[in-house]
């Protein structure tokens, strides 16, 4: 039994030097992948962008405004979409377009549902309103830079691109229970957006994202609409999918914008990290078991128990939180963000590689209140 542990703990220890190796190599090229790859377009085109909204969430106002005060030379119309009439997020636009009342912005409220999907749902009440030949979609918990327009539709006029998208920190918003918002804010900083663009720098992934969706209305139809995602949980990544498979390459311009983190308990925290992680297993269920290296400091913790808290094992542990503070600090810099205090980093990790072994059971997803089964297709069904 215990040769058995000592080569258990010994396997161990060897995956987690290789995630070590994994945060040490996303660090690297996190610097290399925000190089600015993109002249500045000669000219602007008129844009619509789509903002599907539902209730009023934390920071909301904060997150809108920031797409209010875009400093873009084209044309600009904000298109917001409920489902009800009655939903807060409209007291929260109607402020903003008091305070900019030269914006040209629209409200659409319509409960007219299209598929499982609910923002889906909401896009496709909103596209009639839509005036102009671009469309550039964004989650309502986004929050923008005042050059975050022109970065995108530069990188949209480039030869060959057919849809852009964008990376996202995780940042905090004020409030009680800050504990969960910045454990969630962690894990987008330092878990997710470094897998992304390791992932995107070697040519193993190519994601889209709901932070920004950017194609013309003319690619929009050739994916087959709005439409063609309507019972799909990760309808970003699908629309992403279909755009590819019709030839075009994603965009990913060298810029972030913020992802508010809003989780006021531990169960908001888990089961919205649950469903981000079974939504990835579902789209790629290779990539997902592949994260395992990503989990260095939890693997190493289980490697120390099996080898009877050896030196070796002991030792094997600093140097995977050490790559990961090293990864911390280097996506804060280059980010110009902070997600949540070097201390925490640990108790993060324990938690991403908790969220992890449980997406590996289980098809179900909790999503607005309600509880959906995913089918290997990635379509969601309602219980």
């Amino acid at each position: 039994m215990a040769t058995l542990f000592i080569w258990a703990g010994s396997l161990f220890a060897g995956l987690a030097l290789l995630g070590a190796g994994y945060a040490l190599a996303a660090a690297l090229l996190a610097g290399r992948f925000m190089r600015d790859r993109n002249a500045p377009a000669s000219a602007y085109p008129a844009v619509t962008i789509l903002k599907p909204l539902h209730l009023g969430e934390p920071g909301l106002s904060e997150n809108l405004e920031s797409f209010f005060a875009q400093d873009y030379p084209g044309d600009i119309q904000i298109v917001f979409g409920v489902h009800d009439a009655a939903d807060p997020a409209i007291a929260v636009v109607e402020a903003l377009q008091a305070r900019y009342p030269h914006r040209d912005t629209v409200i659409v409220a319509d409960g007219a549902r299209h598929g499982s999907n609910a923002k889906v749902s909401n896009l496709i009440n909103m596209l009639p309103s839509a005036r102009h030949g671009i469309l550039v979609l964004s989650d309502s918990d986004i929050m923008v830079t005042p050059r975050w327009l022109r970065h995108v539709t530069d990188a949209l006029a480039q030869p060959g691109v057919g849809l852009v998208t964008c990376l996202y920190t995780g940042e905090v918003v004020q409030g009680e229970n800050r504990i969960w918002s910045t454990l969630s804010a962690m894990g987008t900083s330092y878990d997710f957006l470094p897998n992304v663009m390791l992932g995107a720098s070697l040519g193993l992934a190519e994601p889209c994202m709901g932070s920004t969706i950017a194609l013309s209305r003319v690619m929009l139809d050739e994916i087959g609409g709005f439409m063609a995602f309507a019972d799909y949980l990760a309808d970003d990544y699908e629309m992403g999918r279909a755009v590819r498979a019709k030839g075009h390459v994603l965009a990913i311009p060298a810029m972030g914008v913020g992802h508010a983190a809003t989780e006021s308990s531990a169960r908001d925290l888990f089961r919205h990290e649950l469903r981000w992680t079974r939504t990835i297993r579902t789209v790629n269920p290779l990539g997902h078991l592949g994260t395992i290296i990503t989990f260095g400091f939890p693997i190493a913790l289980i490697s120390t128990v099996l080898l009877d808290f050896s030196w070796f094992s002991i030792a094997v542990v600093c140097m995977t939180l050490a790559a990961r503070l090293f990864l911390k600090r280097r996506i804060d810099g280059i980010f110009g963000t902070y997600a949540g205090p070097s201390w925490l980093l640990p108790a993060r990790d324990l938690l991403s590689f908790a969220v992890f072994v449980t997406s590996l059971f289980g098809e179900t997803v909790h999503w607005r209140g309600t509880r959906f089964s995913v089918e290997p297709s990635g379509a969601l069904s309602q219980f």
